[in-house]
């Protein structure tokens, strides 16, 4: 009960940042957010509404909360509530406050990067505890799992139509050239700083090899399977160069999300091996990862 009761005030808490760098630092900016978010805010901005995008942002998420019940899990789907609603209670209720100028001569750079890495920590956050911040990040969460790319790839592509909406956007209202590129630049620092803030702190969809250098081939090996009854590994004798002494390479596939919990439990079985690990890239559709829900 009080792991459920952490994870929910995580969760909440991440709605309450996300809130935060939306209305005190990316709103303010006026760069586009991606997916429908990005479509909300360019309307916002054409019409000056904060209502608007209040509104829009509840329609959106509503739509996006309905697929990942259907097509990710339940859980997915209530703690994205969760989280989705704290950002709209919050947004509400939020005093309104200036701590930067966002004209383009003075801090709106500080305001851009500022609120990604806000927002970044708090879709990080959220998925840490099973949940997500809703728009790209419920499509993210998706297709991460049938393709095993980190879910913050996913905004990237999701940025491409609400930035050319959000531009046209910008060029009806102010037409002026000048506006329209200025928006993209800030939008594309914006994308940038929120998406590598992301995969840097949320490693599920980040894959692994471990390789351990030891004697104890059979004892590595069963630590490595019962950390998790989907891993396997291989191992392979190998003869030490300058020794001459006989060891073996035990090697395993695992995402980063793993890796710590892993690395413990092969130093306490054999604190004298010798292991070490890198990013790999192409792994087959059918390695096993836990969902998301």
């Amino acid at each position: 009960m009080n792991r459920l009761l952490k994870s929910y005030t995580v969760i909440v808490f991440a709605g309450i940042l996300y809130a935060i760098a939306l209305k005190y630092f990316i709103l303010p900016s006026k760069v586009i957010l991606t997916g429908t978010e990005g479509i909300a805010t360019a309307l916002s901005y054409y019409f000056e509404s904060f209502n608007l995008f209040i509104v829009l942002y509840v329609i959106f998420q509503a739509l996006l909360l309905v697929f990942a019940f259907t097509r990710i899990s339940k859980v997915f789907a209530l703690r994205s509530l969760v989280v989705v609603s704290t950002v709209v209670l919050t947004l509400l209720i939020l005093p309104e406050q200036s701590f930067a100028r966002p004209e383009p001569q003075n801090e709106r750079i500080i305001l851009v990067i500022f609120g990604g890495l806000l927002a970044g920590v708090a879709k990080a956050l959220a998925f840490k505890n099973r949940g997500s911040t809703g728009d790209e990040d419920i499509i993210g969460a998706y297709y991460a799992t049938k393709h095993l790319k980190p879910v913050g790839s996913i905004a990237v592509i999701a940025s491409v139509g609400s930035t050319a909406f959000g531009l046209i956007v910008d060029f009806l209202k102010n037409g002026e050239f000048e506006s329209v590129v200025n928006t993209l630049m800030y939008t594309c620092l914006y994308i940038f700083v929120s998406t590598e803030t992301l995969n840097d702190l949320y490693h599920k969809f980040k894959i692994t090899m471990l390789a351990i250098i030891t004697h104890q081939r059979d004892a590595i090996g069963q630590a490595i399977c019962d950390s998790s009854s989907h891993r396997t590994y291989s191992a392979h004798p190998i003869t030490g160069g300058r020794s001459g002494d006989s060891y073996y390479v035990v090697r395993t596939i695992i995402t980063q999300e793993e890796l710590p919990p892993m690395i413990t439990s092969i130093q306490a079985i054999d604190p004298d091996c010798f292991y070490y690990y890198h990013d790999v890239e192409g792994v087959s559709s059918q390695y096993y990862i836990t969902p998301i829900g």
